[in-house]
C-alpha cells in the first residue's frame, strides 16, 4: 500500500494511483474499504473544490471535522458512544480499512486529526492518501459531486488509548521534566505576533508558546506537492530541533489538528514509541490562568 519507497517504519500512506485503482471497491456497500474526506471548518480556496459537496473522490464519505468528529459544547473530541455511532452510521466496521484524505491550507490538515482520533479509539487499519485532496485535484484525478451512502454498521471501539493523547497535566509534567515539545504553528503564532492563522477565529487570550517548545511548522514536513518528505529528511528535521526517538514527545498547535500531523509523522512514519498529541493545544494553554508562556520581545 506504500505511496513511495521512502523507508517509513509503517505502511500507512497510499498513493493517488493506489486509490484510483480501487475506486470500484470504495463504492461498494461491503465495508472492507472505506474512503473518507474530512473537511475543515473553513474553505481556504474559492476556486478549489474544497468542500465535499463541490467535488470529491468517487466513493468517498464526507466528514466535517467540527460537526462530525468534535463535541462543540465540550470543545472536545467525540466521546466513545458518539464515536461508535458516527462511525457505524457511515458504514464502517472495526475490520474496515479506512483511508482518509482532506483539504486545507496544509494538505490533509483535518484528515490527520481524524486518523489520530480513530487510533485513539483503537481502529487498527487506518491509512492516509499522501498529498491529500490537493494532490488529487492538482493532478487531475476524477472527482464527483454525487454523495455516497452506505448501510449502517454496528461499531464497537476498542479504546480509548490514552497513551497517544496529552492533557494539560501531562504538558505541565513534560515542561517540568524538560521533555521535548513540538509546536507546529507558524513562526508568527509561535512568537506571539498573531494568535491564529489569518481568517480563522482567535481562540486564546494570549499569544506565544509553551516554554522550551521547538517550532517545527507543519509545512516543513511536506514536499512542494503536499506529499510527505522521506523518512531520512524527516528524521534530520526533528534532530535539528533535538527531538529524537529516545525521549517522550508532546506535539501541539492551536486546536490539536495541525499537531496531529506531527504526531503522525513521529509515530507512524518514523516509529517513535512515545508521542502524545495535546489536542487542547494553545486554545487551552493560552487561556489558562497562570500557565507560563514565552514570546518574542
Amino acid at each position: 500500500m506504500s505511496a513511495s519507497s521512502s523507508n517509513y517504519v509503517n505502511d500507512v500512506l497510499v498513493s493517488a494511483d493506489w486509490v484510483e485503482d480501487r475506486l470500484d471497491e470504495f463504492k461498494t456497500d461491503a465495508p472492507d474499504l472505506r474512503l473518507v474526506e474530512v473537511n475543515s471548518p473553513e474553505s481556504p480556496e474559492e476556486d478549489f473544490p474544497s468542500r465535499y459537496e463541490d467535488g470529491h473522490i468517487p466513493g468517498a464519505i464526507g466528514f466535517q471535522w467540527d460537526e462530525d468528529l468534535s463535541d462543540a459544547v465540550e470543545r472536545d473530541i467525540l466521546d466513545k458512544p458518539e464515536f461508535e455511532e458516527t462511525v457505524g452510521a457511515a458504514g464502517i466496521t472495526e475490520e474496515s480499512t479506512v483511508v482518509f484524505y482532506g483539504n486545507g491550507w496544509i494538505p490533509n490538515w483535518f484528515a490527520l486529526f481524524a486518523y489520530w482520533e480513530f487510533k485513539y479509539y483503537g481502529h487498527e487499519d487506518v491509512r492516509v492518501l499522501d498529498g491529500g485532496k490537493d494532490y488529487w485535484v492538482n493532478n487531475e484525478y476524477q472527482l464527483t459531486e454525487e454523495s455516497t451512502d452506505f448501510s449502517s454498521q454496528e461499531y464497537t471501539a476498542r479504546g480509548p488509548f490514552e497513551g497517544i493523547r496529552a492533557y494539560r497535566a501531562d504538558v505541565e509534567q513534560a515542561l517540568e521534566s524538560g521533555l521535548p515539545m513540538v509546536d507546529v504553528r507558524s513562526p508568527e503564532e509561535f512568537t506571539g505576533e498573531i494568535i491564529a492563522p489569518e481568517g480563522l477565529q482567535e481562540t486564546a487570550q494570549r499569544g506565544g508558546h509553551i516554554p522550551g517548545a521547538s517550532n517545527v511548522p507543519t509545512a516543513s514536513v511536506l514536499d512542494d506537492d503536499g506529499t510527505f518528505k522521506s523518512a531520512e529528511e524527516l528524521k534530520q528535521l526533528y534532530e535539528e530541533h533535538d527531538v529524537t526517538e529516545d525521549q517522550a514527545v508532546v506535539t501541539y498547535c492551536r486546536v490539536g489538528e495541525r499537531s496531529s500531523i506531527a504526531w503522525f509523522v513521529l509515530t507512524e512514519l518514523l516509529g517513535f514509541d512515545d508521542v502524545e498529541n495535546y489536542d487542547g493545544s494553545w486554545t487551552e494553554w493560552g487561556n489558562s490562568i497562570r500557565a507560563p508562556i514565552e514570546r518574542a520581545e
